[in-house]
């Protein structure tokens, strides 16, 4: 269903062209209706002669009201643009050209107003000054149609022009997209929330998620021109009802769609153009982004030719291709439109040249690749949600992680030379423990896993990652400590305790892994055969027994005795009753 939106100077009939055409008034507040002027954006529908259903926005025209202007004009697909034939061309039907202009919206028909209350002359001049502005815009083929909102001469002919120059469906991209333009509560229905389904399709039972705040809610029930659906396609005004979530809790400028289809960001790389009533931009100046029916205040850190890095105040959910708005706040004026290039860029001033490789035209898969190209590695779930469903159909995939062939390859070279630096320091480890090595390579320890399975230098040693070649060994000197050690530890029970056995931590550790050694506790180690002498002790103890008994019967002192008792509860040989311990 077409969405048809009203552009044009304020009080040059809109509102009464949407109510003669539809018989619907747009204008829905007290306050409009009283001073005759459009503050809010105003809804309205028909069917037009030839069958096809439409639904129209009306915007504010008045210089005010701009932002509430560009909350509704994103939406559209048709454009009906209004100049007053009594006053001509006027300041915001230059602002509001500007806008359609910049959103590049190429359908559409200029409609001259209040042609019954001019002479013949008078409206051919206003028509063919018409005609003059447009040049050179989206909106320069247009049919020009003169009619009267209040007599209604000109009407009939102006429904046959929009008929003929309706644009194609929207497709269905399969990830629902409604930008919030009112939010409020109906008594016994509760949340209810409007705006225009962009993209995908909604049911009744979806779970939805209000973004960017990723507020949960269900869709209750859903309508659209006063007529309940079960499910909605693209392209049409909806109203939603919303159950889990307060009317207070949503505002103008969210965004519902789908759990875990839209990602967030603040930052994002744009093409730019300017209006063509503006000579440059300044990097400086103070901006507002209007962004579906969101704005946002948003600084230019960067620019080259028609690129810019652009800061945005909040993070919204954005897709490469989003259509945006650039208005300067200092001089209340729209200055330039353009569409997001790369919705997340990389922080080095490389990242606005790449995105100039990205077309946001393309199809999904090939933004996929190219977003992936420019980065080396991303997630899967970002990259289809940045690329409206996209795909890469290059790199290596593992998991929810995409990597380039030359990233992979970078992180194979990598993951080598930190294994051969940890062999060179700690020649008795066995290698990386796999966990340490996705932190150092700041990746997935899947995706370390998968450079292990394809390296042809690197293996898995249990939990670590080891050259293929990497042998673990005691030097002389080690070896000749390590004997020392033994001879000292198999001496008695009663063990010196760690720090004085003149081990290397590292000799500890692999002597630990190798079985010969058991750590009984902090400060304890045991030879295998000790081990057996403490467990053949135990054995001799009766049923239920005390530290000091043990003690006792061991000839150890406590100092000995409570750690090996408590290693044993950990063994499970003995298990603790409060002060005493039964054998298992």
């Amino acid at each position: 269903m077409p969405v048809i939106g009203t552009a044009g100077h304020v009080d040059h009939g809109k509102s009464t062209l949407i109510q003669r055409i539809t018989g619907r008034n747009p204008d829905r507040w007290a306050e409009e209706l009283e001073r005759g002027l459009t503050i809010d954006l105003g809804f309205a529908w028909t069917t037009l002669p030839n069958g096809i259903e439409v639904s129209f926005v009306d915007v504010p025209g008045h210089e005010r009201f701009l932002k509430n202007m560009l909350a509704g004009i994103e939406a559209i697909d048709f454009a009906l643009f209004v100049v007053a034939a009594d006053e001509g061309w006027m300041p915001q039907s230059e602002e509001h050209l500007a806008v359609l202009d910049l959103l590049e919206v190429r359908h559409g028909v200029v409609v001259v107003t209040k042609s019954d209350v001019v002479e013949p002359d008078l409206l051919e001049l206003a028509m063919a000054e018409t005609e003059d502005h447009l040049a050179g815009t989206c909106l320069a083929s247009a049919p020009v149609i003169a009619v009267s909102g209040a007599t209604g001469a000109g009407i009939p002919d102006l429904l046959d022009a929009i008929a003929d120059h309706l644009p194609l469906r929207r497709d269905d991209s399969g990830r629902p997209r409604l930008w919030v333009d009112r939010a409020f509560a109906v008594p016994g229905a509760g949340t209810i929330v409007t705006g225009t389904l962009l993209e995908g399709s909604l049911s009744v039972g979806d779970t939805v998620v209000a973004y960017p705040r990723e507020r949960s809610a269900r869709v209750r029930g859903i309508q659209s021109h006063e007529t309940a659906h079960s499910m909605v396609e693209p392209g049409r005004r909806v109203a939603l009802n919303l159950a889990g979530i307060d009317h207070h809790d949503l505002r103008r400028g969210e965004m519902i769609g789908l759990p875990e289809q839209w990602v967030t960001s603040d930052r994002v790389v744009a093409s730019l153009r300017k209006a063509r009533f503006v000579q440059d931009l300044d990097r400086r100046g103070a901006y507002q982004i209007h962004i579906g029916s969101s704005a946002h205040r948003v600084e230019m850190t960067g620019l080259r030719g028609t690129e810019a890095v652009l800061q945005l105040a909040t993070s919204i959910p954005v897709a490469v291709g989003d259509r945006f708005i650039l208005r300067d706040t200092g001089r209340k004026l729209v200055v330039a439109g353009g569409r997001v290039l790369d919705p997340s860029p990389g922080r080095t001033k490389r990242a606005l040249a790449a995105a100039t490789r990205i077309d946001p035209s393309s199809p999904p898969d090939e933004i996929a690749d190219t977003l992936l190209a420019i980065r080396g590695t991303e997630t899967m779930s970002r990259l289809a949600a940045e690329s409206r469903g996209g795909s890469p159909s290059q790199g290596v995939v593992i998991g929810d992680t995409a990597l380039t062939e030359d990233r992979f390859g970078d992180l194979s070279v990598r993951a080598s030379k930190l294994a051969r630096e940890e062999h060179a320091a700690h020649p008795l480890r066995p290698g990386v423990p796999l966990a340490t090595l996705a932190e150092r390579l700041r990746v997935t320890a899947p995706v370390v896993e998968e450079v292990v399975a394809r390296s042809a230098d690197l293996v898995r040693r249990g939990p670590d990652v080891a050259l293929e070649d990497h042998e673990v060994g005691l030097t002389v000197a080690q070896e000749e400590a390590w004997q020392r050690a033994r001879e000292r530890l198999a001496a008695s029970l009663s063990v010196p305790v760690a720090s004085e056995l003149g081990l290397e931590p590292d000799i500890v550790a692999m002597k630990l892994r190798s079985g010969d050694l058991v750590r009984v506790s902090t400060d304890l180690l045991y030879l295998p055969e000790q081990i057996e002498a403490i467990k053949a002790r135990l054995a001799t103890m009766e049923s239920e027994f005390t530290v000091a008994e043990f003690r006792d019967r061991s000839g150890l002192t406590r100092k000995y005795a409570v750690p090996i008792l408590e290693w044993s509860d950990k063994e499970g040989l003995t298990v603790r009753r409060g002060d005493v311990r039964r054998i298992r």
